[in-house]
């Protein structure tokens, strides 16, 4: 009898997880858009990976350097660019925490390129976050890995 209890209330309790899941996969999908830039900086996209590919043809450590990068920024409070964001006074930032200082300098150089490239053009100009630069060009240094000779 005591098995049947314990039975029901293990499956009641993964029920409400998968419910709770779903309910927040649901919430956290409408928030993401594809083309979400298209009005303010059609070419993003382009943009982003030209300099991601140039970096590239420069040192291909910027590849992991930059997965890496993306990671430490993510694995802590979420996907913000905090990790690339620098010290200011008496404000240490996550950049600059122990566990960072190791992250090459490749991966910050190829986001500070990408980020240049963009705000040089005018309509694009500040108004693309670094966040979303930091995830197009870890997936675009990804996806050139595929593309380069072995």
């Amino acid at each position: 009898m005591m098995v049947v209890v314990m039975r029901r209330r293990m499956a009641a309790a993964a029920m409400l997880v998968l419910v709770a899941m779903a309910g927040g996969a649901t919430v956290c999908a409408a928030q993401l858009r594809r083309n979400y830039y298209a009005g303010v900086c059609p070419n993003v996209e382009s943009i982003v990976r030209g300099a991601v590919a140039r970096k590239v043809q420069e040192t291909f450590a910027t590849v992991g350097a930059t997965v890496r990068l993306f990671f430490h920024d993510c694995f802590v409070d979420g996907c913000d660019a905090s990790v690339v964001v620098a010290s200011a006074g008496n404000n240490t930032a996550e950049k600059d925490h122990p566990n960072n200082l190791s992250l090459a300098g490749d991966g910050f150089d190829t986001v500070i390129k990408a980020k240049a490239a963009v705000d040089a053009v005018p309509g694009c100009r500040d108004r693309v976050s670094c966040a979303d630069i930091l995830a197009m060009a870890t997936r675009d240094a990804i996806a050139l890995v595929r593309v380069l000779p072995v």
